[in-house]
């Protein structure tokens, strides 16, 4: 008896993947990794179109724009990459937005937006991709991006807090009602990573400082290192794998 190579499980060859945020960071790191695997990708821009990342894909991608801060951009994006593609196996939840204010100063309509980005379109999407896997009678992955502060409160940042700490128990509780259906939930948190949300930490020399002192691997995080994660848990080799958030922190949470 043939004992199957592990190194198939984390093939993606005859899949389709829906990446939000796919312009650039983290999201076109996943999307490119996605698409070595084999998979066909569905590339999202939010106000940004996505045509850089699908250009270095080649021909197994197609970009998207939506605004997913509004309520019904996510309703367009996903109708839109179903219709190209003709299915969806793969849906990755990594579009995000941040607003840094004192809590006091936070106006509502920055809540609102944070929370529509990061956390209902989330779900509206995660919906969307359910109904068609499970009227298909497929099989379906799902890996939202939460963030560390989904389990820390952070600073100056009550809207974006509050909406990956949703993320996190969001992902849980689609995990807990999908499992039977084939469908595995599951999250990334990553740790700080040097993307543009990240750009105002970068640029402050104090915490810039306070945060690498904190980091065990001494550095910031790069997109690539978010790949072999993102890959994982979009592939067959993480099937009894579903409601976990994975942090990729360079140790942080460890610390």
């Amino acid at each position: 008896m043939s004992t199957p190579n592990i190194l198939d499980s984390f093939r993606l060859d005859g899949k389709v993947a829906l990446v939000t945020g796919a312009a650039s960071g983290l999201g076109a790191a996943i999307a490119i990794a996605l698409a070595q695997a084999g998979a066909e990708v569905a590339v999202h821009g939010n106000r940004r179109v996505a045509t850089e990342t699908a250009a270095t894909i080649g021909s197994k991608a197609a970009a998207f724009q939506a605004d997913l801060g509004t309520a019904t951009g996510a309703e367009t994006l996903f109708t839109a990459a179903h219709a190209h593609f003709g299915h969806i196996d793969i849906l990755i939840n990594n579009a995000g937005t941040i607003h840094r204010d004192a809590a006091v100063d936070t106006t509502l309509a920055s809540w609102e937006q944070v929370l529509q980005v990061n956390l209902t379109s989330v779900f509206q999407l995660c919906q969307l991709f359910a109904r068609d896997v499970i009227s298909r009678n497929a099989a379906g992955k799902i890996v939202n991006i939460a963030s560390l502060l989904s389990f820390q409160g952070g600073i100056r940042v009550p809207a974006y807090s509050s909406s990956k700490g949703g993320v996190a128990q969001l992902t849980k509780a689609l995990a807990n009602e999908w499992a039977p259906k084939n469908i595995q939930v599951n999250a990334i948190a990553p740790g700080y990573f040097a993307t543009t949300n990240t750009e105002a930490l970068q640029a402050d020399e104090t915490r810039n400082r306070q945060i690498l002192e904190r980091i065990p691997a001494a550095r910031w995080g790069q997109p690539q290192d978010i790949a072999g994660a993102a890959l994982y848990l979009s592939s067959p080799a993480s099937d009894y794998v579903t409601g976990t958030v994975l942090t990729v922190d360079g140790g942080w949470m460890g610390r």
